[in-house]
């Protein structure tokens, strides 16, 4: 820790305690998306030796998120941890970030003890290697029942979400022997909702980027229609609880109109 990180620290303590003050705790979102973003950049930005350091920073915030989750009591949260578009990174790259999500799954269910949690993951989980699939089952088996709910996305892509609940929707009316003529009538939104891999959370209400980018990316596309979104500056691994509080905030005092 550097001199200006001791000097600021009680600085930043106070103006979170402000914050958490100020918070109306009854308009706070009851299900959080993050796209957690920018912990390349962040390696490369810090003169790190490896971006696999990079990649672990960003996997230790993690887990200080769902604490912070947890002292708030957010009903569920969704984060992105892998992208399907990732996956056509070089394979030293990928095997790095591998790596990091296994540690990162085997320090989750201690974080969650106090409070519980059900862990669950989304996403092609079948284009990944047998370890990270494995170590996710294992989580899942940990972690089965809780007061929140924490969804992991992996190979996720929110087109490929919709395409399956698709597939999923029609094969399961063409089982009920409906003819062609009449599935396009069996077809509409909630059915389409009823298939969609997160079918049994409510739709998020607050979808949270961070790294500057200024785009979903596919993340949650059909579910976030109505969601709230901030767009936050900083890396990643660099996000702090007083930045978190900042964009609770925010969300407190929007006026959701669910495009009416």
């Amino acid at each position: 820790m550097g001199v200006r990180d001791v000097l600021t620290r009680p600085l930043y303590r106070l103006y979170e305690d402000r914050l958490l003050a100020d918070l109306d705790r009854s308009r706070l979102p009851r299900h959080i998306g993050v796209i957690h973003d920018g912990n390349r950049r962040y390696a490369r930005s810090e003169g790190l030796p490896d971006i696999q350091d990079g990649y672990r920073a960003g996997m230790d915030k993690f887990l200080e998120f769902l604490n912070w989750t947890d002292e708030l009591r957010i009903e569920a949260v969704t984060c992105w941890l892998l992208s399907k578009e990732n996956l056509g990174r070089p394979g030293s790259e990928l095997d790095a970030l591998y790596e990091v999500l296994i540690e990162l799954f085997g320090k989750i269910p201690d974080v969650v003890a106090d409070h519980g949690a059900k862990v669950s993951f989304i996403g092609s989980l079948d284009l990944l290697p047998g370890p990270l699939v494995e170590s996710a089952k294992e989580l899942e088996e940990r972690c089965p029942d809780g007061e929140r709910r924490i969804t992991i996305a992996l190979g996720y892509g929110g087109r490929q979400e919709i395409t399956d609940a698709v597939k999923d929707l029609v094969s399961e009316l063409a089982d009920e022997g409906l003819e062609s003529a009449d599935l396009a009538e069996k077809i509409d939104a909630d059915a389409i909702a009823g298939h969609l891999y997160t079918a049994d959370l409510p739709d998020p209400d607050l979808v949270v980027r961070t790294s500057g980018e200024a785009r979903l990316s596919g993340f949650l596309l059909w579910q976030s229609a109505y969601a709230e979104y901030s767009f936050v500056d900083v890396y990643w691994p660099v996000f702090r609880r007083v930045d978190f509080l900042r964009v609770l905030r925010d969300f407190s005092k929007r006026d959701r109109r669910f495009g009416q």
